[in-house]
């Protein structure tokens, strides 16, 4: 501890060293030298790729077309969800799946598309999924192009706890994108010591800005608090026309 408070104690004495100097009077070596001193040299970011339009060179793409890497939750056997040309789609009745990898704080792309044949329903009857981080907190997804429904379940909610800051849904029919950064709350044997915090960028739009996740996204009730480590993302069938593509992410 006694050389943390040193090294604290000399950098304090430094920056006040430096404050003090009257930089102006100074030589362009002197100046150099001075800007040296809190310049920091590690560690050195790791090189990562990010073509436009393409998944960065260290994301773990979650999507192929033999669906591997997903489960039924309700049998833990293969997903029975449609796959046909790089797009999953929701088959109704076959239930929820989940990713067979378990995650925690992550940043998270997907991309998802409302079918037209709900036009005659409204509100949560159009069209309805939703990604759940993490299995328990849920991030909407619905139709909401001029779709009134209660905004709390509208797309890019956190369900039932925090409303989009905007509507930034896309005609039905178009591809919408979500890219979400998730911090899993962290937990000390059954007690919550931090909550879980999710940024939403919906259609390049801030949607939820480090929103503070209360518990578990709960239908009916109030969020639940209940320990756990990482666990897998899960997709709902909601039984409806919902599609997904380019779904990747990266460990954070």
């Amino acid at each position: 501890m006694m050389n943390y408070l040193l090294i604290g104690a000399a950098l304090s004495f430094t920056t006040a060293a430096i404050a003090a100097t009257d930089i102006s009077k100074l030589t362009e070596a002197e100046r150099h030298a001075l800007a040296a001193k809190t310049e920091v040299w590690a560690p050195v970011p790791p090189v990562v790729t990010a073509a436009e339009g393409q998944a960065p060179s260290d994301a773990i793409q979650l999507l192929d077309n033999t669906l591997s890497q997903w489960q039924s939750v309700n049998t833990g056997a293969k997903a029975q969800w449609t796959m046909a040309d790089g797009v999953l789609t929701v088959k109704p009745g076959t239930g929820d799946i989940r990713s067979k990898a378990s995650f925690c704080d992550v940043q998270l792309h997907l991309e998802w598309r409302a079918g037209n044949d709900r036009m005659d329903k409204e509100g949560q009857l159009r069209n309805n999924s939703g990604i759940f981080l993490q299995e328990m907190y849920e991030i909407q997804i619905l139709d909401s192009y001029q779709n009134k429904t209660y905004p709390n379940g509208q797309a890019a909610a956190v369900y039932k706890q925090s409303i989009p800051l905007v509507n930034a849904t896309r005609p039905t029919g178009e591809w919408q994108h979500y890219d979400i950064i998730y911090t899993a709350p962290r937990f000390d044997g059954e007690k919550r010591v931090s909550p879980g915090y999710v940024t939403v960028l919906h259609n390049g739009v801030l949607v939820q800005n480090h929103t503070e996740i209360s518990g578990t996204t709960e239908w009916i009730g109030q969020p639940q608090v209940k320990a756990h480590g990482c666990l897998p993302l899960k997709l709902q069938d909601h039984g409806d026309n919902v599609s997904f593509r380019n779904i990747w992410l990266r460990k954070l």
